[in-house]
């Protein structure tokens, strides 16, 4: 499990330990198996799927069903929304009285999604489309079991016929945000190996021991580099350069969008689900990402639904299913081919030089659903969301997707290594060595600011001896001890105020952590106990260099063990 051969450049083979493989053999094993990743990546994951395949060995797959799912809001409107200190105390109080009964409450309930079903199924693409305020991120966050407590919800979303309370859908499904969050003063590599080695392997090891087990009894001989590649259990693509942020020069904003990708698929997660991951690219590299996409999960049978804006045609080809979302309604949800017969049905056609997508969010706007007008007989009317989804549950497609919702799941068909009980991907020990690990890297880049604060304090420390300089302090007069407490008091002082300039680069890191948190790659003890600890030697460091500069000037007492 842990031997591998390793071909060197001029064929030679050599048998190594895949742990102790450096990083320039892993460079080159990667470049044999992937030199251009747009164009060798579908066949490296083939490699893949044939040597699974071929012993007879079936890779967990996730169906994902929701049913009259209705999504509700209390919000406050108007000026009352903001979130200014008044409006906060306001509210609390109003909260307050509303609980009694003495006030009545004045929320407004927002409908978000109204009553929507349907399945995501396992080795296709679903693209997600809709305008803005539609739903469509208020529908991954149920779908990824990541929804705000205090929305009101009501209906039904399960994988592979288990209920979201059957087992840990933050473990076994992913939600990518639109926002990149990531720690600047990391490289790439740092980056995805730490999101790795939180989210550990799941399921992986105990495939590949079963793979080994079979190709032994059957006598096959696996492809050398595939073989150490998934012993390796882990991609290795990425560069060394630092992610970056507003202060940091790093990576570019396409790469960026990259590693908050790969961040996710390192993971053993089967199911997929991308929030506007095109904001800020360009189509190709939009094109690019997702295409990658598309070829892991039909080859590796994974279940993947993800939300663009406006994707260009050959992005939107990409896709098996849609779902189009409008006003809190899926106006149509089926495979990308019957799209246009749907609203064709309905009396709207597509013109042949517009773009699909882009179509798909007009018919349904009061703005722009005219011109698409094509029964030139009949006058037009404009027709709103809830009656297109209406109109689709009497559609071929919607009445298809009506039958296989009305047939339950066969929880015996559901793989055991598809939905994860685990909260968490490693144990205690590691998860406080991964974490206590990345703070010490954190703070070897941040070396500056600790060297800065250890001169701020000798120079403020020589200041204090120049008080006292030259100067008698009777240490058997009660009088002056008055003195020696204001000379405590003010090192105290001084340590406690030395320590603010950590404030800012602690807020700055709070977002990832949040984020983090709520991906469950670790608790937050497990996050703030290494930040604390690690801490200790510094503070003692510093108290060590005011006390040798300034006791014995200030004039305390010379015993040592005082």
């Amino acid at each position: 499990m842990r031997k591998g051969l390793l071909v060197g450049p001029e064929g030679e083979a050599a048998e190594i330990d895949t742990k102790k493989i450096g990083h320039q053999e892993r460079k080159n094993l990667l470049e044999r198996l992937v030199k251009v990743a747009d164009e060798d990546n579908e066949k490296f994951l083939l490699k893949l799927k044939d040597r699974i395949e071929r012993v007879g060995i079936d890779l967990p797959t996730i169906e994902v069903r929701y049913e009259h799912l209705i999504i509700e809001a209390d919000a406050y409107v108007g000026s009352r929304a903001l979130p200014s200190f008044i409006n906060f105390m306001t509210n609390f109080v109003e909260t307050i009285l509303n609980s009694v009964h003495i006030l009545p409450s004045r929320k407004r309930k927002i409908t978000i999604l109204k009553d929507v079903s349907g399945m995501i199924k396992p080795c296709r693409m679903t693209l997600l489309l809709g305008p803005p305020s539609s739903g469509k991120t208020t529908l991954l966050l149920a779908l990824a079991g990541k929804l705000d407590p205090t929305l009101k919800v009501t209906g039904n979303v399960a994988y592979n016929g288990h209920e979201l309370h059957e087992f840990v859908p933050q473990k076994t499904s992913v939600y990518i945000s639109q926002h990149d969050l990531h720690i600047g003063e990391m490289t790439v590599r740092e980056t995805l190996e730490f999101s790795a080695r939180c989210q550990g392997i799941g399921p992986r090891y105990e495939m590949l021991a079963e793979l080994s087990r079979r190709e032994k009894a059957a006598n096959i001989k696996p492809d050398p580099d595939i073989d150490i590649y998934m012993k390796i259990l882990g991609l290795d693509v990425c560069a060394d350069t630092m992610v970056g942020d507003e202060m940091i020069r790093g990576i570019s904003g396409g790469q960026k969008k990259r590693v908050t990708t790969g961040e996710m698929l390192v993971g053993p997660s089967k199911a997929l689900f991308m929030d506007e991951i095109s904001t800020g690219l360009d189509s190709s590299t939009t094109f690019s990402i997702v295409n990658s996409l598309r070829q892991s999960v039909q080859l590796l049978k994974g279940t993947a639904v993800i939300s663009l804006l406006q994707p260009a045609p050959e992005t939107y080809n990409l896709f098996d299913d849609i779902i189009l979302l409008s006003d809190g309604y899926i106006v149509y949800q089926g495979p990308r081919e019957a799209v246009l017969h749907f609203f064709e049905s309905m009396g709207f056609k597509c013109p042949e030089r517009k773009g699909v997508a882009d179509f798909l969010q007009e018919v349904t706007s009061k703005k722009d659903q005219q011109q698409y007008w094509a029964k030139k007989d009949e006058p037009y009317r404009f027709v709103p969301s809830k009656e297109f989804a209406e109109a689709y549950k009497s559609f071929h497609v919607g009445k298809e997707l009506g039958d296989e919702l009305a047939t339950p799941y066969d929880k015996s068909k559901s793989h055991p290594a598809a939905l994860s009980t685990q909260k968490y991907g490693i144990g205690t020990k590691q998860l406080l060595k991964v974490c206590a690990e990345r703070e010490f890297l954190l703070m070897k880049r941040n070396s500056f600011v600790y060297i800065f604060k250890l001169v701020q304090l000798a120079v403020m420390a020589l200041i204090t001896m120049s008080v006292f300089f030259r100067t008698t302090m009777p240490r058997d007069n009660m009088d002056d001890g008055g003195m020696y407490a204001g000379a405590l008091f003010f090192v105290v002082v001084m340590i406690m105020f030395n320590g603010m300039a950590e404030i800012n680069l602690t807020i700055l890191k709070l977002p990832v952590f949040f984020k983090q948190r709520d991906l469950l790659f670790y608790p937050s003890w497990a996050y703030s106990l290494p930040t604390w600890i690690l801490k200790i030697p510094i503070t003692f460091i510093e108290v060590a260099l005011w006390t040798f500069l300034t006791y014995y000037v200030i004039g305390f007492d010379p015993n040592v063990s005082r």
